[in-house]
């Protein structure tokens, strides 16, 4: 517990607002679009937080360092596009067969491979072109309501000025943007079902069009974006991330989520953000943020039914604002990542194309900003590349 610092409290509070208020709506929005039953979507729900956040906690206080796993959102939308192209059943199924090749590649030590061979600037340029959308947000957030939003932006702001370990940036904008929500925010009264998330285990259905269609996209999604997004993120803040360990622990995590209905883990990369930057304090004792985080997302997990008649509760731009101030850090030091080394046109063009929001094949532009970057590098910067594959040179 000597490790355990006041930073850390407050990223692990901002990383469960994120994950309440950001996430579980989509949540939610997905499950009508399928046209769950009310026991279908609370077991969905249950079983992707709950298995998340518990192997969250092991994993962080076993490797000490801030891991969180949740699951993917981007599969989660994609999920949505298939509303009329298959049963439940069929996604139930093919979810399933994503876990069981999710844990194979961690088995065999597939994502250490990758990870090996994906220079960090291209991987660091992707991500901070990924959560530049969050930032932007924020920004929106604090034109449109100056009183709470500002105010949150306002605080952080405060907190960067003071710059004591005692007084956490963030910290400060969550206090403060919760005083402004209950002075200036307006609303409306909610009763609350306090009743237990239902568990059901849903009929399955393996078909060949649904394991190409959802399986492999799945795999692509979950490994290849959120992965890679998070453990790139913690390599570049010094840790000897346990690739293999991690990539396992998702594969399982996903398993035991399509068992219960639900669709395939991932390493965080909103999360990973949060949790593992500067804001979160010393980098020894981040994982406690991940920890504080998980152990909340728990409680979540078993209040699933209150939850979801509280989300109102919170005004988007708060929700927006806050997310955005924590990950200010993040950016900035994913940008001195990208830029202060070699292949700086590689990862620029891994940030532009990771920042340009679309799809191919179901596939979001951030698996093809690494992609993008390699091949650019490839083209402009081939010495430095050839030299990174062949361990002449480090990238940054």
């Amino acid at each position: 517990m000597r490790d355990l610092h006041a930073a850390a409290w407050w990223a692990g509070l901002t990383a469960f607002v994120w994950y309440a208020f950001g996430a579980v709506p989509l949540h939610i929005s997905v499950s009508e679009q399928l046209g769950l039953t009310t026991a279908q979507t609370s077991s969905w729900i249950f079983i992707v937080w709950f298995s998340s956040a518990v192997s969250s906690i092991a994993i962080s206080l076993y490797f000490r360092q801030p891991i969180p796993i949740t699951w993917t959102i981007p599969g989660l939308v994609y999920l949505g596009t298939l509303v009329d192209r298959f049963s439940f059943a069929e996604l139930v199924g093919a979810n399933l067969v994503a876990g069981v090749l999710l844990l194979a590649l961690g088995l065999l030590g597939i994502g250490g491979r990758i990870m090996r061979w994906l220079p960090l600037p291209i991987i660091m340029g992707m991500f901070a072109g990924s959560i530049l959308e969050y930032i932007v947000r924020m920004v929106r957030a604090t034109v449109e309501d100056v009183a709470v939003a500002g105010t949150v932006v306002g605080c952080y702001l405060v907190g960067r000025l003071i710059a004591s370990p005692r007084v956490p940036p963030v910290g400060l904008a969550v206090v403060g943007g919760g005083i402004a929500v209950a002075a200036f925010a307006s609303g409306g009264t909610t009763t609350l079902e306090w009743t237990l998330p239902a568990l059901a285990v849903p009929e399955m259905m393996f078909s060949a069009s649904a394991i190409v269609a959802v399986s492999l996209p799945m795999v692509v999604l979950a490994m290849g974006l959120g992965n890679i997004q998070g453990l790139g993120f913690l390599l570049a803040q010094g840790y000897k991330v346990p690739v293999n360990a991690i990539s396992t622990v998702v594969g399982v995590n996903s398993i035991v989520n399509a068992l219960l209905g639900g669709h395939a883990a991932t390493v965080a990369r909103t999360g990973v953000a949060i949790l593992a930057s500067a804001d979160a304090g010393p980098a020894a004792g981040r994982y406690w943020a991940a920890v504080i985080a998980a152990a909340l997302t728990i409680v979540m997990a078993l209040a699933a039914t209150p939850l979801a008649s509280l989300l109102n509760v919170l005004p988007q731009t708060y929700v927006y604002a806050l997310a955005g101030v924590a990950i200010i850090s993040s950016l900035q030091d994913a940008l001195e990542k990208s830029f202060g080394g070699n292949m700086r046109f590689g990862a620029l063009i891994a940030l532009v194309v990771a920042a340009t929001p679309f799809s191919v094949l179901g596939i979001t532009s951030a698996f093809w900003a690494i992609l993008a970057g390699v091949a650019a590098s490839g083209f402009a910067e081939r010495k430095q590349l050839v030299d990174f594959w062949t361990g002449k040179s480090k990238t940054v």
